[in-house]
């Protein structure tokens, strides 16, 4: 009779509450080591610095990303920017020493904005673009020599240096191409990527995923990102820079050799003594005799866009073309597709002139009347916040790109929308500069990243899940099974 009644001791006895009460303080223990095993940790970060060493000037980008997570998910970030002081390194031909100096600032920021810790990690890049590829083809030995200038330099920082090298057209279009879609986060998803338009001051480039097979081998590249192959269609076109584009403009209205031009592509009353030698001082344009030339001629600009274009469109050459379809100058290219960025000069000159985000037709008129407003008035409403010189040029070179664009790249009234100038993308500049640095560092996996099997709030949630699911369990245990008292026969009356 004890024993029955030992059997069938009720539920909330002495001792059972003592069980339970110790049970659910365990499974407590459980969750709250669990949540504190898996509480996010205070976030480290690696850096990596690239130097775009352009044809106008030298920029740094200071990139950052999670220190745990190189190679896997986690987001390159650009961290810092600074703006070289001077024109680019290939005008240090001159004073080869001058190249190296004209780093120092920069570095000197770049130590102020990285933490003295993570210096010797540091990998210091500097990639030439088309100044120096310029330079290489009117003058190897002092391009040489400005490559060891800022190789020198950039040895004795205290970061982990890389190397500096010219990098090819097609480098410099594919670069960009990868950083637009990678701050985009556009690879491995099936809605595709953005093409890529680049405008510098010595090359241009353009950059994306065609719709039909590319038929030229030069202009094709292949790659496998985040577990997807793309091929892309790419071409870099050197000497179409918006300044070199300028002196083969200049070149053409000055091929009779007459000392005045009148220029449309230049504010009504604008008037500049210009040396011929500036204008003939680059691979770009075709060799002159000294004795051709007279020393000086006059610039006036007469602001007409429809004749400015027109003079644009001789530097052009739309006539010859080997292939099913071509550019300009004989490359071919495939019909445009898909959506592009437009960065660099595209957006630095359209965004001054109030031109992004309009239809084609839209463009061309406000340019026009843009181009027609006479100099003075063009100074006094911008002056002396912008200099005269960049001033100056803003009608050429706007008119430039929509040549460009329209009759060199074909794009339409329709496919214009689909072209989208920008400066930045969450924060970092649109640009070759972290593609490169992706490509060197073997940031980007060819294949998708390894995902966790669930988050750490799903985990959380599954831990309290079962929790709960325990104690159903043994509620169910008791009510349909009993539960077998702990007490001892002293306990039983």
């Amino acid at each position: 009779m004890a024993e029955q009644r030992e059997m069938k001791a009720p539920w909330h006895s002495g001792k059972m509450i003592c069980v339970a009460f110790f049970f659910i303080a365990a499974v407590i223990t459980l969750v709250t080591i669990a949540v504190v095993q898996n509480k996010p940790i205070l976030q480290k970060y690696k850096y990596g610095i690239v130097l775009d060493a352009g044809s106008s000037h030298t920029a740094m980008y200071i990139y950052e990303w999670p220190a745990e997570k190189e190679n896997n998910t986690g987001m390159v970030r650009q961290r810092h920017f600074c703006g070289v002081k001077g024109k680019g390194i290939s005008s240090y031909a001159l004073n080869i020493s001058g190249a190296g100096q004209s780093l120092k600032e920069c570095i000197e920021e770049a130590k102020r904005n990285i933490d003295e810790a993570k210096y010797g990690e540091t990998p210091v890049y500097l990639g030439a673009t088309a100044g120096m590829r310029l330079l290489m083809e009117q003058d190897s030995e002092s391009a040489k020599k400005v490559l060891s200038s800022v190789t020198d330099t950039l040895q004795k920082t205290p970061f982990d240096f890389q190397g500096a090298r010219i990098i090819s057209g097609q480098q410099e279009g594919a670069f960009g191409w990868i950083t637009v879609n990678y701050l985009k986060e556009n690879f491995g998803k099936a809605a595709g990527t953005m093409g890529a338009l680049d405008l510098g001051g010595a090359s241009t480039q353009i950059t994306f995923v065609s719709k039909q097979p590319i038929e030229s081998r030069d202009n094709s590249l292949d790659f496998r990102l985040y577990g997807s192959d793309y091929q892309v269609y790419t071409h870099s076109f050197l000497c179409y820079g918006k300044d070199q584009v300028l002196k083969l403009s200049l070149e053409k209205n000055l091929e009779s050799g007459e000392t005045v031009l009148e220029d449309p592509c230049f504010h009504q009353g604008y008037s500049q003594e210009r040396k011929f030698k500036d204008v003939f001082d680059t691979p770009c344009v075709k060799t002159i005799k000294k004795d051709d030339l007279r020393e000086n001629f006059t610039h006036n600009g007469t602001g007409n866009f429809e004749q400015c274009q027109r003079s644009i469109q001789k530097v052009f050459n739309f006539s010859q073309c080997t292939s099913s379809r071509c550019s300009f100058n004989g490359v071919y290219q495939p019909p445009v597709a898909g959506t592009f960025g437009a960065f660099s000069a595209y957006y630095f000159v359209m965004n001054f002139l109030n031109l992004t985000g309009q239809p084609l037709e839209d463009t061309k008129r406000n340019l026009a009347d843009y181009c027609k407003t006479p100099w003075n008035e063009i100074k006094a409403r911008h002056h002396p916040k912008v200099k005269l010189k960049y001033l100056a040029e803003y009608c050429f070179s706007g008119t430039y790109i929509l040549t460009l664009l329209e009759n060199g790249y074909s794009f339409t009234d329709d496919t214009w929308k689909d072209i989208t100038f920008i400066d930045k993308i969450e924060g970092s500049s649109a640009g070759w500069t972290l593609g490169y640095m992706l490509n060197l560092t073997n940031m980007i996996p060819a294949e998708a990243p390894d995902t966790p099997l669930m988050t750490h709030g799903g985990f959380v949630t599954l831990i309290l899940f079962l929790s709960v699911f325990l104690f159903v369990l043994l509620f169910l245990g008791q009510r349909f099974l009993g539960w077998p008292s702990c007490s001892s026969p002293k306990d039983i009356v």
